[in-house]
């Protein structure tokens, strides 16, 4: 009996250790005594947190980019563990590859606690979705991108590309319901679509997260708000897409590439320097995929309703990283590059002939520079 004793003690002083904040008695000047909590950071996720280690390898963020989104978020606790340990659950999790279990041994919180918290900063960071993810506002943030994706095209017929725009597939655990294989996508796992437009240095600047898997990506292009408002880009500008999309004029300018059936010098010189300007968009998947691999690279554990917020979330947290210069190279093996068809006809104004214009621009000679002599 003593035994068992002694050994229930020592499991409590150990259970003790791992919760994330102690209880404490402190006395004022007239001898008072308050209850008030305190950080336990003998916890080492918070031990690196608040000894100023670095904060990559537990929350996938640095602390740069940590500083920016706890200055978004501003959100004061009245109540609670505060904003700073609720954000650390919150990256945590999405770290860890959203498991409460997970996230619920290494904080010392019950598993009830970590849904609600991790739902609640979720809503929070996609409240700020406007003040990060937002379309160029002035003809000078216009002009960098345009003047970026010639430079990435190495041509200056791109020069008038305002963005880029391509589909990414999110796993998700397999719905329940009649229209649980809606979710299933051509390559026969089950996934939600992110449709997500890129500057030429790979900041989201509008996305569109919700349709089922099987769902084509000029279905998609057609319900989002970037095709139905038409409000981007600027007349004379163009949105470059693969061949997944139809090639359009109006009501969103869209220039994909030439079939590859289709042949030709011209052709071939125009889809060269057309990929080398529209993979941005792949490469921005890229590094989110490998920033929140745990997220992209297996079926989320949440329900399938919830799965547009976690998405639209890591969006935003992507581009708070690329501003802080908190950038992550992205991993070969994540790209996602499968050819398909054009899906379904847009009732639209075929962008074909600008298409020919510009391999046309591409196709001639360049101007001579009259700065020397050529012999």
């Amino acid at each position: 009996m003593f035994i068992y004793f002694m050994l229930e003690e020592e499991e409590k002083r150990r259970r003790r250790g791992r919760r994330l904040v102690y209880l404490r008695l402190r006395e004022d000047r007239r001898g008072t005594r308050h209850l008030y909590c305190r950080i336990n950071l003998a916890v080492p996720v918070l031990q690196r947190f608040f000894g100023q280690g670095d904060t990559r390898p537990d929350f996938r963020l640095s602390r740069e980019s940590l500083a920016v989104l706890l200055d978004l978020l501003q959100q004061e606790r009245r109540h609670g563990w505060g904003a700073t340990i609720e954000t650390l659950v919150f990256l945590f999790w999405l770290a860890s590859g959203a498991s409460y279990r997970v996230v619920l041994r290494v904080f010392g919180m019950p598993r009830s606690t970590v849904h609600r918290i991790v739902h609640r900063v979720t809503a929070e960071v996609v409240a700020v979705r406007q003040k990060v993810i937002c379309l160029p506002k002035t003809t000078e943030d216009l002009a960098a991108v345009t003047h970026g994706f010639a430079g990435l095209a190495r041509h200056a017929a791109f020069g008038k590309a305002a963005g880029a725009i391509d589909g990414c597939h999110v796993r998700i655990k397999p719905p329940s319901g009649p229209d649980g294989h809606c979710y299933k996508n051509r390559k026969l796992f089950y996934s939600i679509i992110l449709q997500a437009v890129c500057d030429h240095q790979g900041r989201f600047i509008d996305t569109y997260v919700g349709w089922p898997g099987s769902v084509h990506d000029s279905r998609v292009l057609r319900h989002s708000p970037l095709y139905r408002r038409a409000i981007y880009p600027p007349p004379g500008h163009f949105i470059l897409a693969d061949g997944g999309y139809p090639c359009l004029q109006q009501p969103l300018p869209l220039i994909t590439p030439y079939k590859r059936l289709v042949q030709g010098v011209g052709a071939q010189r125009f889809n060269s320097h057309h990929s080398r300007a529209r993979s941005i968009i792949e490469r921005a998947f890229g590094m989110m995929k490998t920033r929140f691999r745990s997220i992209f690279l297996q079926a989320l554990e949440v329900h399938h309703t919830s799965v547009p917020q976690v998405i639209t979330a890591c969006t935003v947290l992507h581009n708070i990283c690329l501003g802080a210069g908190d950038i992550m190279a992205p991993e070969d093996e994540l790209q996602d590059d499968m050819p398909e068809d054009e899906g379904e006809e847009l009732e639209a104004v075929s962008g074909a002939p600008w298409r020919d214009l510009l391999s046309a621009e591409v196709s001639a000679l360049e101007e001579v520079n009259p700065d020397h002599d050529y012999l």
